[in-house]
């Protein structure tokens, strides 16, 4: 038997919201996903995620909504996220930070385990994501049918090597954070589905879904200037998972973009 996950990249401003609050159900419906995975920490204005957003998401059909480095921009999420299952952020940020590093959903009559990881390379300092990774698998071993991995990092490389590490243990990780999707997604050898990044949903016409303007004068001065979203039309991206709930491994794994 297989089930699909469908996974959103990093969604980025209020326009963004509206969009996947107009369009979500529909695309999953139409895509025949049993669950839809959504990174949000991007999801308030000037970036960071607020509870009104959160909300928002979650209404629009996202199951889980996963966070990064900007989930804390905003204070009063901090105790949204102390009680949320759904709402999740890093899982390996110190002991004691608000909220749940990963969780449970069902999808499709199985019990799915989404795991939310932040890396190292180029981030601020935090625990190891690989041996938090193992932490979790030892501790619910047992617990779940599928599991699925959103890495936010922004080094290729440090992404490729947890999806290694992970090959066979999880079901897919893939990537989030740098807001473009990239090429490769990919089966590893040992049946875990991975891509480095999803991408983002965001304004089309922008840099990273912030005005162009504003990112081309940080270049060219090198002056402190104002991220402010971009306006315009909304682009979706994301992958599409397809998994087997025997093994616990991927089957397929493709690209999804919609406008």
């Amino acid at each position: 038997m297989e089930t699909k996950i469908l996974c959103v990249g990093d969604v980025v401003g209020p326009g963004a919201v509206d969009f996947v609050s107009a369009r979500l159900k529909s695309l999953r419906n139409s895509l025949n996903a049993d669950c839809v995975i959504l990174n949000g920490e991007n999801a308030a204005s000037g970036n960071g995620l607020d509870i009104a957003s959160a909300n928002a998401l979650l209404n629009a059909g996202a199951d889980i909504v996963t966070g990064g480095n900007h989930t804390w921009k905003r204070r009063e999420i901090r105790e949204y996220l102390a009680v949320s299952e759904r709402v999740i952020r890093p899982a390996n940020y110190p002991p004691g930070t608000p909220g749940f590093g990963y969780t449970f959903t069902g999808c499709g009559g199985f019990r799915l385990l989404v795991i939310n990881l932040l890396g190292l390379v180029y981030m601020d300092p935090m625990d190891c994501p690989f041996r938090a990774a193992d932490a979790i698998l030892r501790r619910e071993k047992g617990n779940f049918d599928l599991c699925v991995v959103d890495f936010h990092a922004e080094a290729t490389s440090e992404k490729a090597a947890l999806a290694y590490y992970l090959d066979g243990r999880v079901s897919a990780v893939f990537g989030t954070h740098t807001h473009v999707a990239t090429a490769d997604e990919r089966i590893l050898p040992k049946g875990t589905g991975f891509i480095t990044d999803i991408g983002m949903t965001g304004p089309a016409d922008s840099i990273l879904g912030i005005r162009s303007d504003i990112i081309v004068d940080k270049f060219t001065r090198r002056l402190p200037v104002k991220f402010d979203t971009a306006q315009g039309g909304i682009v979706l991206c994301g992958i599409l998972l397809t998994l087997d709930c025997e093994t616990g491994l991927c089957t397929a794994i493709e690209r999804v973009r919609a406008e």
